[in-house]
């Protein structure tokens, strides 16, 4: 298994311009809560609690964060401990409000995504590796951490990762199956103050 700094390095490569991250931090979440919401039907009652689909999705997803890094991976468990309570409440609309939840968020976050990627010149990190999807969110509250001023040797070590993928990428030019790379900040490297 990958360590979380390569995880957020790999993921990072694909998204250095800030518009691209900003982007993110409004598509991911939507995209989340959305599936959450999908999966919130049926519900069964087992032991006088609802389980439904998206509660094996989120716990495996926890559990997958909780190996790669204990504290980023409680601040996931809580995230998704709320997207589960709002799941819950987009379940229990009428069918035609839950899918409005459901479908309306999972295209507006899409719709996010490609814009930042547009931006960004260079397509989605799930398409050469699905895991991407698994590493989106994590990626979106790393940031979050990192904004704030914590894990900074973390932000440190994946951006210059990330830099080195990112310029790998580029000198691979033509030969590569991957989209071009047409981002250039004016900060350089990330783009990041």
């Amino acid at each position: 298994m990958k360590t979380l700094r390569q995880q957020l390095a790999q993921y990072a490569s694909y998204h250095r311009d800030p518009r691209n991250v900003a982007t993110h931090f409004a598509g991911i979440p939507l995209i989340v809560l959305a599936l959450v919401a999908l999966l919130s039907r049926p519900a069964l009652s087992l032991g006088g609690l609802g389980f439904t689909p998206a509660w094996p999705l989120a716990l495996a997803a926890c559990v997958y964060y909780l190996l790669l890094d204990r504290p980023l991976g409680l601040a996931m468990c809580v995230l998704f401990a709320l997207a589960l309570r709002a799941g819950a409440w987009a379940a229990a609309l009428p069918t035609p409000g839950w899918l409005s939840v459901g479908v309306g968020g999972f295209v507006v976050g899409w719709v996010f995504q490609f814009v930042g990627h547009a931006w960004e010149g260079r397509k989605p990190a799930f398409v050469d590796d699905l895991v991407g999807l698994l590493i989106g969110p994590l990626f979106v509250v790393a940031e979050a951490a990192f904004l704030l001023g914590l894990r900074k040797p973390l932000r440190v070590a994946v951006d210059a990762d990330a830099d080195r993928l990112r310029a790998a990428f580029s000198a691979r030019g033509s030969t590569s199956t991957r989209a071009p790379d047409h981002c250039e900040t004016p900060t350089g490297g990330s783009g990041r103050p």
